[in-house]
């Protein structure tokens, strides 16, 4: 891996305010460069804490991994233990997620076994539970960002996919809440095939800039609810109109680059899930065990995981959304099998380096 390290203005203003709010962060995230020159990942871990979720939605990635009660399930020791091994390994960056992490009783004692000014904490979430008294609550506690789930403008196609009415106007009310509260602030929308080049599309990146934030753009993959669905998968032509409107709108991708760095296909480099089952996988759409987080150190699962080619090399496409040749020999060894499936019955001998 090589990295195309360009520090922009706004980048320099987020290195700035971490450090001085988190300066641990920011010696992390000064060093980034550094251990991608030498082959390291600097992987966000995604801890998918718990799959709990009061919505059924339609694109749902995560249904096959709910109600598996047989499986140990992480602990907030296991926390504590994930965050020594991360911050060691001089990881930045958590996102927290699930299900839906509002529904989590212990949320504070979740924030509290990582460290709240350890990492640059994310947060995932529906906007149900997120008014104004809880979006203060979790900048107190420390959470840095909230991402939004908004599937569209429209009430009633959001509230449709979400399978749940009165989504919509919660979603809403929750994005104005994170924004007053000072928590940074993004909308996530999944985008298909058929949405990405439409009248809506651009209409909906208009009002999350009259909302004064950003808009995260998740490809449709076909996994989970949307298993073997290729008919919503973008191609090339579709990421490179986005990117032009990238120049225009305050919208990215996992592809854009970020903290100066031009890295392509984010797995395992630059992202990383940990399930509620200890497995660590690719990236929360690469439903594949690259080891258990209760049997090894993590620093050696991410090592296999860079030993990976796919994982390791810079690819400038979404593999799980848009690269039909891995979509075609590996996302299909998924497919109907208890998930996450481990990683060396998904990839071959000459996929190692």
């Amino acid at each position: 891996m090589t990295p195309n390290e360009n520090i922009s203005p706004v980048e320099q203003q987020r290195r700035d305010r971490l450090k001085a709010e988190k300066p641990r962060v920011y010696e992390k995230v000064v060093r980034f460069a550094e251990k991608i020159k030498r082959g390291e990942s600097i992987a966000m871990i995604a801890v998918q804490y718990r799959y709990r979720c009061n919505m059924r939605c339609v694109h749902c990635s995560i249904k096959p991994l709910q109600n598996v009660k047989e499986k140990r399930s992480l602990t907030l020791a296991d926390i504590r233990d994930i965050s020594r091994q991360a911050d060691e390994m001089g990881l930045a960056n958590i996102a927290i997620t699930g299900g839906e992490p509002l529904l989590f009783p212990d949320l504070d004692e979740l924030l509290d076994a990582f460290g709240p000014k350890t990492f640059h904490y994310s947060m995932d979430t529906n906007g149900w539970f997120l008014d104004e008294a809880k979006a203060a609550h979790l900048k107190k506690i420390g959470v840095d960002k909230v991402q939004i789930s908004l599937d569209s403008l429209s009430a009633e196609e959001h509230d449709s996919f979400r399978r749940t009415p009165g989504a919509h106007e919660r979603a809403i009310r929750a994005i104005d809440a994170a924004a007053k509260a000072g928590l940074m602030t993004n909308i996530a929308t999944v985008v298909t095939k058929q949405r990405i080049r439409s009248g809506e599309f651009i209409e909906f990146l208009e009002f999350a800039r009259s909302k004064g934030v950003s808009t995260y753009v998740t490809y449709a993959k076909p996994i989970g609810a949307w298993q073997g669905n290729v008919d919503v998968l973008v191609d090339r032509n579709d990421m490179d109109y986005l990117r032009e409107l990238e120049k225009k709108y305050d919208v990215f991708t996992h592809l854009t680059p970020s903290y100066g760095l031009d890295l392509g296909c984010s797995a395992v480099k630059r992202m990383l899930a940990v399930t509620q089952y200890g497995d660590v996988l690719p990236c929360p759409y690469i439903q594949t065990s690259l080891g258990s987080i209760f049997e090894e150190p993590l620093q050696k699962i991410i090592e296999r995981g860079m030993r990976i080619k796919w994982f390791h090399d810079r690819i400038d496409t979404c593999l799980i959304a848009e690269d039909r040749e891995f979509i075609g020999k590996y996302a299909v060894k998924l497919y109907d099998k208890p998930l996450p499936v481990p990683h060396d019955e998904v990839f071959e001998k000459d996929d190692y380096r």
